[in-house]
């Protein structure tokens, strides 16, 4: 099977450490299998959007020699395809409008879910007590576990009705979510090896189940630990963490377990990363979810 990964940052900063990493790690996984490494841009978030960003990631990208194949794409332009996604999961009856407030939700007693949300106790399942105009599109969810197997981390099981709850496909201000917009881009790309940080781990369950839903084949998953800082808090643009440049290649290859040799600390990053492709070993990598910065 033709490997075909993907890097897939959020324009909300400029790339970091924590991102470097990832995007060393994906790249040299897909380079190694000789396969394609392709570039996404994940603004389906609107608000959270950086003007400029995108362009100093590329930028970043490109002085550190992880050159992209084809053309980048970028989620803000694809909100038709989504919006036909989400009309194909509401023809097969498997989502319903919610008109429940955070607050709403945060009022119940079901706690929160593996990544910090709070758990949905399904509320509007059988329609909204509210005349509200604005509503979310939830999908429904079931009992039966998704499990996979990631080739870092283990096997992993989680049953996303407990765990979640029925989760947000579409924003009551009409924007499209994370967890439907990258499986869509993921099927519609081909992707077929996912290599990311361990801090989307827990939205993986979300998103095979919404592959099932659509008729989409799984990716192989691979998730890296995630740099965090001296209190343990992910590096990004709120924890402050530091633009990086080609400079920062030895440190991402010393987090992902691949120190470079001391004669090539000064090499350029072309030679850097030939080393590292002759040396890839994903048996090498930390496991765990974070590693220190």
């Amino acid at each position: 099977m033709t490997y075909i990964g993907r890097f897939a940052p959020s324009p909300t900063g400029h790339l970091h450490l924590g991102s470097l990493i990832t995007a060393l790690g994906s790249w040299l996984d897909a380079r190694a299998n000789h396969g394609q490494w392709l570039l996404r841009i994940e603004d389906v978030d609107l608000p959270r959007t950086q003007p400029g960003a995108a362009s100093h990631i590329m930028a970043t990208l490109e002085a550190c020699a992880l050159h992209w194949d084809g053309e980048v794409l970028v989620q803000s332009t694809r909100s038709a395809r989504y919006a036909q996604a989400c009309a194909q999961l509401t023809s097969l009856g498997l989502t319903y409008p919610c008109t429940c407030s955070r607050r709403e939700i945060a009022d119940t007693a079901l706690g929160r879910s593996p990544d910090g949300a709070q758990v949905y106790p399904g509320t509007c399942r059988a329609g909204s007590a509210h005349q509200r105009a604005a509503h979310a599109v939830r999908i429904r969810t079931n009992s039966h576990p998704i499990e996979f197997l990631d080739r870092l981390q283990g096997l992993q099981t989680q049953c996303v009705e407990h765990a979640v709850g029925d989760f947000v496909l579409q924003r009551a201000d009409g924007l499209t979510t994370y967890q439907l917009a990258v499986v869509v881009d993921d099927a519609d790309q081909g992707v077929t090896d996912i290599v990311r940080g361990a801090d989307l781990q827990d939205s993986t369950a979300r998103q095979i189940y919404l592959q099932h839903c659509l008729g989409f084949s799984t990716p192989r998953y691979l998730h890296l630990p995630i740099a965090v800082n001296a209190s343990g808090e992910k590096l990004s643009k709120q924890t402050r963490a530091a633009a990086v440049g080609p400079n920062d290649l030895p440190a991402a290859f010393a987090a992902l377990a691949h120190p470079l040799p001391d004669a090539l600390g000064h090499a350029s990053a072309k030679e850097q990363l030939a080393w590292g492709l002759a040396h890839w070993n994903p048996a090498r990598l930390p496991r765990g979810r974070t590693l220190a910065a």
